[in-house]
């Protein structure tokens, strides 16, 4: 089953990596799949219910804005977690990159912008299939790991640049970095995480059910 939905989640993205439209925003097969899917998503994200609904419409505003501002002249990709924004693409120009600094951060409930945007010509279509490839291949390495919990690591690929998100411990950082670095197509890392302590972690996580009196 994990396989088919893993296989589901990179035909949908590289079919909107190829589709030219921008900004890409990736939807979890949990959501996908109905209703019982996104009670189990709230479950198992280490976001509250309320924090994932704004980040979904962080990036629909961020994304207009962008688009009214630089119309087609860039690629840009727009991702929040934890209202933390991760912008990559391209633009023509230095003056269009701090613009979308500027225009993110004004952004209601944005809390903090990380720019990531190249000036340069925006990336081909090979390209960005490759990219849609790549993060397939980190998310399927992150659940192969056992010693990690998958759901909580958002994987984003720009031109072989792999950013990953999430609120994670530092051993999780450590671990998660690792295996994307050592996935084939990957050029660099770049760790966009919000570090938690073990106690917080623990505290995020499922309590176990009492055992039954016999």
């Amino acid at each position: 089953m994990t396989f088919k939905l893993l296989t589901l989640v990179a035909a949908a993205t590289l079919a909107s990596a190829l589709s030219g439209c921008a900004p890409v925003l990736l939807t979890s097969p949990a959501v996908m799949f109905g209703g019982a899917g996104v009670a189990s998503l709230v479950a198992v994200d280490r976001r509250t219910s309320g924090i994932q609904l704004e980040d979904e419409g962080i990036e629909l505003r961020a994304s207009a804005k962008i688009r009214e501002a630089v119309v087609d002249r860039a690629h840009v990709t727009v991702v929040s977690y934890n209202r933390q924004v991760l912008i990559t693409g391209e633009v023509p120009n230095a003056q269009d990159k701090a613009a979308l600094s500027t225009i993110v951060s004004k952004v209601e409930n944005v809390r903090a912008v990380v720019n990531e945007v190249a000036v340069m010509e925006n990336s081909s279509l090979t390209s960005r299939s490759k990219d849609a490839l790549i993060t397939g291949r980190v998310k399927a390495a992150l659940v192969d790991a056992k010693d990690l919990y998958a759901s909580a690591f958002k994987v984003v690929t720009e031109r072989g640049t792999v950013y990953l998100l999430g609120r994670v411990t530092r051993t999780e950082a450590d671990r998660g970095t690792e295996i994307a670095r050592s996935t084939d197509g990957v050029v660099r890392v770049v760790r966009v995480f919000e570090i938690i302590t073990d106690d917080e972690l623990k505290a995020m996580l499922p309590k176990p059910a009492p055992a039954e009196k016999k």
